[in-house]
């Protein structure tokens, strides 16, 4: 896996276009992921936000219609069981399980079946325009895409931050690295981690 740094667009780009969601959606079925919460996703997602030094961190599978982060950290450590976003005042709402395939970054990840860094997602038009950027003032974005032994990108991991961040390096291999333990573990997978 490379590293292609986004280049910085004239215009928005809406959420690509997605012709493997149709075999991502079937081979999450047969894996039995991508609609249950697993306390093993959410320790490694734990995992995943201490080794980034990152507020947020997910394990995220993308079927036809939504994302789903089966594993989730969030700052507060209040990570709902089975829920949309919500408000959980006037004005900020809360990372839930669900968000649709429009939101984020992780979409773009698995099409482009390539890593993602962009340490601050406001210097990119195509990407600073999403809602999470306005909804949940996410500023940073890391994520690797979890490709299986057959070829499809089944999701990704990822780590997000409200604040710029220079992920560098180190963050890029750190990303691509905890991607490919969870693959390993996703292979071994025969109903259970």
């Amino acid at each position: 896996m490379t590293y292609d740094p986004p280049r910085p667009a004239g215009r928005l780009l809406l959420t690509p276009e997605d012709k493997e969601a149709p075999a991502r959606t079937r081979r999450l079925r047969v894996l039995g992921l991508g609609q249950h919460t697993e306390p093993a996703l959410d320790a490694f997602a734990d995992r995943l936000a201490e080794l980034a030094g990152a507020p947020y961190a997910m394990v995220n599978f993308i079927d036809e219609e939504r994302q789903f982060f089966a594993g989730l950290h969030v700052p507060d450590g209040s990570v709902p069981a089975v829920q949309s976003a919500d408000r959980t005042d006037a004005t900020k709402p809360r990372i839930g399980r669900y968000m649709a395939r429009d939101h984020g970054f992780c979409p773009h990840v698995v099409v482009r079946h390539k890593a993602l860094v962009l340490e601050d997602v406001r210097d990119y038009p195509r990407f600073a325009g999403n809602q999470v950027v306005d909804e949940f003032g996410i500023h940073s974005y890391l994520g690797a895409p979890l490709i299986d032994r057959t070829g499809i990108a089944l999701g990704t991991v990822c780590v997000s931050d409200v604040e710029p961040r220079p992920w560098g390096r180190a963050g890029l291999d750190t990303i691509k690295s905890m991607a490919a333990e969870l693959v390993e573990r996703i292979e071994l997978r025969e109903g259970g981690f």
